[in-house]
């Protein structure tokens, strides 16, 4: 069995003219849901032993938040390719994640991330699927399981939400 989490960055800053948009960095409550993900990724033992991540400013910051509410540091790879990425280049960033990594989450932005996320998965009958069938929230975090026992036997369908982390129903 393989698991892979999807998470979008948290909520960011706009209000900042001449800024480029990969420098935007997390405004307040997008610091604190970040956090308190983190806590919640902790308290449900979720781990993961490599995170690919967009090198946005606001995936870093999220990145830096998150680790600060799990209590402990992930190892990292910043992948440009995921900042402002198809649904394409999404899934073969998933399909040639190396064999050495079991438990990986990919960081980054929407829409690209939650397109990928319903194309890797079906129905459930926990209904967390639907639960993001028309927005991936800014801090969500699907954890979706596949029978497929190589990254590069994933195929559209065929995963599983098996959590999802929304920050608008963790508690401070």
């Amino acid at each position: 069995m393989t698991i892979l989490a999807i998470m979008r960055h948290a909520k960011s800053e706009w209000g900042q003219l001449g800024l480029a948009d990969s420098d935007r960095p997390l405004n307040k409550r997008g610091r604190k849901a970040a956090k308190r993900v983190g806590r919640e990724l902790e308290d449900r033992r979720i781990r993961f032993d490599q995170v690919i991540a967009s090198p946005a400013v606001r995936v870093r910051q999220t990145l830096e938040r998150l680790q600060h509410g799990y209590g402990q540091d992930f190892p990292i790879t910043f992948e440009p390719a995921i900042y402002d990425a198809s649904l394409d280049t999404l899934f073969a960033l998933v399909r040639a994640i190396p064999g050495r990594v079991h438990a990986p989450l990919l960081i980054g932005h929407n829409p690209g991330l939650h397109q990928l996320v319903l194309a890797l998965t079906s129905p459930d009958a926990s209904g967390l699927r639907e639960k993001v069938t028309e927005n991936l929230p800014t801090a969500a975090l699907a954890l979706i399981e596949f029978p497929a026992v190589r990254w590069d036997e994933v195929s559209e369908g065929s995963g599983t939400v098996r959590e999802l982390i929304l920050p608008r129903q963790l508690e401070d």
